[in-house]
């Protein structure tokens, strides 16, 4: 056993999340926390579901992320209990009976079908959080998300327990592991498709397995910001692969993204380095006390730093920002919390009560505006694109001239770039999840 172990972990996870729970029933005058796992969603007019996606806060207790129709339930002072859908089901593969590092911490309820859950909730529905959605409606009991109950649990969310710091450590093994074998088929001159299917192999886990769709761009298409479309053919010349993946561990996420250049394409190739070093020290920033906020505008300042140094505009990096000009080149926010959802949630709550601490104006598109304490974990995703409709938007508020677009014209078919790592908030410095699994794995080839 070591010290990121989850199976270690676990119990003092548990008990931080029924203190949780304990303090957000009082706040919302309940005596009991439900929550439903999910239910399957079938397509209109046919008996096809969608691919299945766990309630997060059904994980956040446990390590289940594939068990549709189960129930938790935490009333304080009792041991909690779990209402385990085990069907009987010859058409799919029926859950295997509950084991592992949780089952000794919990009352187990097996149930064969959906409706034996109603025997074994509580008796007062009225006096239940019911947190889940429209669709894990059971009878009676109906999802009623009570906001005093969801701001302070999604709030405190944030704050990741060594237990979920272990299970994100192993995602980004996971993750790294395949975003390695892409690079290699790219390397390889492989398609995009093709690109994906190694990582998928890599990984081990398939499309509704992964935290969110590959993000698998070669050339220009790296200029399309969630670009999914995963191409059968190759372009010729390749230049340029942008990859954004993760991977999950037990329900939690891992969000990495790296860029590449083609061999002989140098210039992109320092362009790429550049904006690399300046995601580094943007790292570096993360650390308890910092505001999310002023780290999202350094990152203007300093890519347009780069693209000044690359010659691509010819105003000073604060000018870029007051006009406008550095969204048309980083038009997405610096990053977002990340746990038991790619973008968690509470990014902008003001405290455990609710409230909304707001955007930089001129900035829409931040996902988190909270200032950083100890134990989060954000992404720093940095990101430079050559994306025509907002270069254009340039040139119609009047700031075309604060950009050479000749140079815009020599990096535009390659797309774009970005770096993403995940990154623990720390008292001192930040601790990096991702480039150490990087380094491990290079060194072990």
């Amino acid at each position: 056993m070591t010290q990121h172990d989850p199976a270690t972990l676990y119990a003092a996870h548990l008990a931080t999340l029924s203190q949780r729970a304990e303090q957000a029933l009082a706040r919302g005058g309940f005596d009991h926390l439900v929550v439903p796992s999910g239910r399957l969603h079938y397509q209109v007019f046919d008996d096809r579901d969608y691919p299945y996606a766990v309630n997060p806060q059904f994980k956040a207790w446990l390590p289940l992320t594939r068990v549709p129709d189960s129930w938790l339930v935490f009333t304080p002072g009792k041991r909690p209990q779990v209402i385990f859908h085990q069907p009987f089901d010859y058409w799919h593969v029926v859950p295997d009976a509950p084991s592992g590092w949780w089952v000794e911490h919990f009352d187990i309820h097996i149930i064969r079908t959906p409706q034996e859950a109603l025997a074994l909730l509580p008796g007062n529905r009225a006096r239940c959080a019911v947190l889940g959605e429209p669709q894990s409606t059971l009878g009676d009991w109906v999802p009623n998300n009570p906001a005093p109950v969801l701001d302070y649990l999604d709030y405190h969310r944030a704050f990741k327990t060594p237990y979920e710091i272990a299970l994100m450590r192993q995602a980004q093994v996971l993750g790294v592991r395949g975003h390695r074998a892409a690079e290699a088929a790219f390397r390889n001159g492989a398609d995009e498709f093709t690109i994906h299917m190694a990582y998928c192999q890599a990984v081990g886990q398939d499309a509704t397995e992964l935290p969110y769709g590959n993000i698998v761009a070669l050339n220009e298409h790296a200029a399309v910001l969630h670009y999914t479309e995963l191409g059968r053919r190759a372009p010729q010349p390749l230049r340029s692969f942008l990859i954004d993946a993760g991977a999950s561990a037990h329900g939690y996420a891992s969000d990495i993204t790296r860029t590449y250049a083609a061999a002989g394409h140098d210039e992109f190739a320092a362009m790429i380095e550049a904006v690399d070093q300046a995601q580094q020290k943007m790292c570096a920033a993360v650390r308890a006390g910092f505001d999310y906020r002023q780290l999202h505008i350094d990152a203007h300042l300093s890519l347009m730093g780069v693209l000044k140094d690359f010659g691509v505009i010819k105003v000073s990096p604060q000018t870029a920002l007051e006009t406008g000009v550095s969204a048309a080149f980083f038009p997405h926010g610096i990053g977002h919390s990340i746990g038991l959802q790619v973008h968690d949630v509470a990014g902008f709550a003001a405290s455990d009560a609710g409230g909304r601490i707001e955007r930089p104006a001129g900035h829409p598109y931040l996902r988190l505006t909270r200032p950083l304490e100890r134990d989060m974990v954000v992404t720093i995703e940095p990101g430079v694109y050559f994306i025509d409709m907002l270069l254009d938007e340039v040139k119609k508020a009047g700031h075309g001239d604060a950009i050479a677009w000749d140079r815009v014209d020599f990096f535009r078919p390659y797309g774009g770039i970005r770096i993403e790592d995940e990154v623990l908030c720390t008292d001192g410095e930040a601790d990096n999840l991702t480039r150490p699994v990087f380094a491990a794995a290079a060194a072990n080839a």
